[in-house]
C-alpha cells in the first residue's frame, strides 16, 4: 500500500505539469474545441516519440561518437542540434503529422498548436516520469519550471507554422505548404538545440545565456499563443 501511495506521489510530481500546460493551451482554443480521444491519442503519441527517441538518440550518439571527441567544444552543439533536436522534434513532428494532417477536425489555424502541444506535453510528461524516478522528487520542481515548458515552447512554434502549412495546403499552395512544414520543423530544432545546447555546457557563461533565452522564449511563447487564440482563423 506504501509503495502504491509513493509511486502515485512520483507520477502525479512528473505528469501533473504537463497536464497543467495542457490545460492552458486547451483553454485558449477558444473558437472549436478538439474532441477528447484525438487530444489523448496526441498525448499518448507524444510518449510514443519519447520510446522512439531513446532508441535513435543512442545511435545518433553513438554514430556522433565514431567522428568526434567528446572533448571537442563542438561536441555539445552537435549532440545538442544534430542528435537530440532533430531526433525529438522529428519523432514529435512526424507522429503529429501522421495523425492529424488529413483529420477533419484539423480545419482552424490554432489547432495545430494544440495538436503539437499535446504531443509535445506527452513526451515531456512521459520523459518526466522517467527523470523523477530516476533521480527522485527533488528534480520536480526544476524540470516543472524548466524542461516541461520548454518543451511547450518548442511546440507552439512548430504548431505555428504547421497551422500556415495547413492553410497553404488547402489553399492549393504546395510550395508554401512544404516551406512551412520545414519552418515547423527547424523553428522547434533550433529552440531544442539551442536550450540543451547551454544546459548540458554546465559554464557560468552558459549558465547566464541560458537563462536570459529561456526568459524570453517563455515570454514571446504565451505571447504568441494569446495572439494566435485571437486572430484563429479557419483553413
Amino acid at each position: 500500500m506504501l509503495l502504491t501511495y509513493i509511486i502515485g506521489i512520483y507520477i502525479a510530481a512528473a505528469v501533473i505539469p504537463a497536464i497543467f500546460l495542457l490545460v492552458y493551451i486547451y483553454n485558449h482554443d477558444t473558437v472549436e474545441k478538439e474532441p477528447a480521444p484525438l487530444l489523448i491519442k496526441l498525448f499518448f503519441m507524444g510518449a510514443l516519440a519519447t520510446l522512439i527517441s531513446m532508441v535513435l538518440e543512442e545511435i545518433g550518439e553513438s554514430i556522433l561518437n565514431h567522428f568526434i571527441s567528446q572533448s571537442n567544444p563542438l561536441y555539445v552543439l552537435f549532440l545538442a542540434f544534430l542528435v537530440v533536436g532533430i531526433v525529438e522534434e522529428g519523432s514529435k513532428f512526424f507522429l503529429m503529422s501522421r495523425v492529424t494532417w488529413n483529420d477533419p477536425n484539423f480545419n482552424y489555424r490554432f489547432d495545430a498548436i494544440v495538436y503539437s502541444a499535446c504531443v509535445s506535453l506527452g513526451f515531456a510528461a512521459f520523459e518526466n516520469i522517467g527523470y523523477v524516478f530516476s533521480y527522485g522528487l527533488t528534480v520536480a520542481p526544476t524540470r516543472a519550471v524548466l524542461a516541461i515548458p520548454g518543451h511547450l515552447s518548442f511546440s507552439v512554434f512548430m504548431g505555428y507554422f504547421y497551422g500556415r502549412a495547413k492553410l497553404a495546403s488547402d489553399s492549393g499552395n504546395s510550395a508554401g505548404a512544404a516551406l512551412n512544414k520545414v519552418l515547423a520543423l527547424a523553428s522547434s530544432v533550433f529552440l531544442h538545440g539551442f536550450y540543451d545546447s547551454c544546459a548540458m555546457k554546465s559554464t557560468s557563461q552558459s549558465t547566464v545565456i541560458f537563462l536570459i533565452f529561456v526568459v524570453i522564449m517563455f515570454f514571446a511563447v504565451f505571447r504568441l499563443v494569446r495572439h494566435e487564440s485571437r486572430t484563429d482563423s479557419p483553413v
